[in-house]
């Protein structure tokens, strides 16, 4: 007798039971259409075979698919692991909020007081930029300053550097008036080197982006004021 087993979330696979068979019964081979008697036991094999064949390749392609979603699942999680490294990567070192721009990699001081501390105590001259957020001109120096990439090492290792968006008492930070963009020097002494000018004589602490090579100058004149006059 042929019986069909299964349990939950497994193949459907015909088996057979033993049974008494009569001296008349028989059971007809469903390959061949051959009636095949009780006592032939090779036609039994031959039919017992047959039906359990077709479970032999669905179990062989249940292993194939099992196969190629464990490599899919592998692949989808090394992409996952590398795209969750790069933007750990990417995300490790944040850029200081004190910088507003002008230079990320740049130590920045938040305040004036805090400025003249450390330029006495590291024997460095000061850096004060003065600007403000929606001034074009200011805008537009912040981009050239950040993007070039002398400024930016000489202000990483040889300055100490503050940005401000307001004006602070001493007055003489604005020997001219206080208009902005305004760049100004503070030697390790405390002494605000007014004698460090731009270009232009109508605002003598001001500068644009093509003149970035002039203020290159005036950073390395301020460096050099420290082994000269101090």
């Amino acid at each position: 007798m042929l019986l069909f087993l299964q349990r939950p979330g497994q193949l459907r696979c015909p088996v057979f039971k033993s049974q008494s068979f009569s001296s008349n019964h028989q059971e007809k081979d469903l390959q061949s259409g051959e009636l095949v008697s009780p006592g032939d036991e090779s036609r039994q094999l031959k039919l017992l075979h047959f039906f359990q064949f077709p479970c032999s390749i669905e179990r062989d392609l249940l292993k194939e698919i099992m196969l190629h979603s464990t490599l899919a699942l592998s692949l989808l999680l090394i992409a996952v692991s590398s795209n969750l490294a790069m933007a750990i990567k990417k995300e490790k070192r944040a850029p200081q909020t004190l910088s507003r721009g002008w230079g990320d990699d740049i130590t920045w001081v938040q305040t004036y007081e805090e400025g003249l501390y450390q330029a006495k105590k590291s024997n460095k001259p000061l850096m004060v930029i003065h600007h403000l957020e929606d001034c074009q001109y200011c805008q537009a120096l912040k981009k050239a300053f950040a993007e070039n990439e002398e400024i930016q090492e000489m202000a990483q290792n040889n300055f100490v550097m503050l940005n401000l968006m307001h004006e602070t008492t001493d007055k003489n930070l604005s020997p001219d008036g206080q208009y902005v963009p305004r760049i100004m020097f503070v030697d390790p002494s405390l002494t605000v080197r007014a004698d460090i000018t731009g270009r232009y004589s109508n605002r003598l602490y001001t500068y644009e982006p093509q003149d970035m090579p002039f203020l290159i100058e005036n950073m390395k004149k301020a460096l050099r004021l420290i082994q000269t006059e101090l």
